[in-house]
């Protein structure tokens, strides 16, 4: 295992922590970590389709998007948007509201059902994110967790072109 808190000195590099090192062992961490979060979705009390949970989790963070918003936030074509939503639905979470301005105009909310169910999901998710992060030496999960900092701050920060070499 790479030691990601390392020992302070960021001088002494190993071969085994250059940028495409570490980029192909973070590719394997997120793909355990998407297995862990598609396994914690499946254990709810309603099952959905990865398809049906994206749907479901983009109306809860835009309500109110009509259904050609929500094809185009899925990216996927209105008839397949369409069908999914007539599923959610018929499942009782998604209830198609006429807009107050315009009445050829539909929008998609939640039902209080969803909301429980995506609730539900979110918990075991980090349920289950708790439990592998307690398996590890506390000193790993603070690594992670600077590492994971670093990672978000980096990607936050404008693109650089123009670093001078040598520094």
């Amino acid at each position: 295992m790479t030691d990601l808190g390392g020992s302070g000195d960021h001088r002494a590099r190993r071969p085994d922590d250059g940028p495409e090192t570490v980029a192909a062992q973070i590719a394997d961490a997120v793909e355990s970590l998407t297995d862990l979060w598609s396994v914690a979705a499946q254990e709810a009390s309603l099952r959905l389709s990865p398809h049906q949970l994206r749907a479901l989790r983009v109306l809860q963070a835009a309500p109110g998007l009509n259904l050609t918003a929500l094809a185009d936030r899925l990216d996927i074509g209105l008839p397949t948007a369409s069908r999914l939503c007539d599923r959610l639905a018929a499942a009782g979470l998604l209830e198609r509201v006429p807009h107050p301005d315009t009445r050829r105009e539909v929008l998609l909310m939640l039902t209080p059902h969803a909301r429980h169910v995506l609730g539900e999901i979110a918990d075991r998710r980090a349920g289950a994110l708790a439990k592998a992060l307690a398996a590890m030496e506390p000193a790993e999960r603070a690594a992670l967790s600077r590492g994971l900092r670093g990672f978000l701050t980096a990607q936050n920060r404008p693109a650089r072109h123009d670093r001078p070499s040598g520094g």
